[in-house]
């Protein structure tokens, strides 16, 4: 009874609905299935990339509340090849996440083991990234 909502990291997007069911708020938590999650009732979401673009999720649900469910799948489109580009990297995603952040202004560290680190050849996924972050936002 002390519980309102949840986050929801299954793949399934049924998940969302079975929650929704038991009268909760309910966050979606894979990046790559925000919209997804919204279309089967999710308040909105929680994710681990957000914080290298959040205007492109922002974007995502203000779009797809507005009923232009093709405008917000476009720009989801454009989140999900970042993420896979951020998942090229040897390093962890999440050490891709904080190398974007520092590029801009917010140096947070690395990732702590077992997660691996970026190396060397990683600065590329890195900056194409970030390039391709700069880009989506541009639109």
């Amino acid at each position: 009874p002390r519980v309102i909502g949840v986050k929801n990291s299954s793949m399934p997007t049924q998940d969302i609905q079975m929650w929704h069911d038991e009268d909760l708020l309910v966050f979606n938590g894979p990046d790559e299935q925000f919209i997804s999650g919204l279309a089967m009732g999710a308040t909105g979401g929680i994710g681990g990339t957000f914080a290298v673009m959040p205007e492109l999720f922002l974007k995502v649900w203000g779009l797809f509340y507005a009923g232009k469910v093709a405008e917000a799948a476009a720009v989801q489109n454009d989140i999900c090849r970042i993420i896979y580009k951020m998942c090229s990297a040897h390093g962890n995603l999440y050490a891709v996440v904080k190398a974007i952040l520092k590029k801009h202004g917010c140096d947070i560290g690395s990732v702590r083991k077992p997660l691996p680190a970026l190396i060397d050849s990683d600065l590329t996924v890195v900056d194409e990234a970030s390039a391709m972050i700069d880009a989506a936002i541009a639109k």
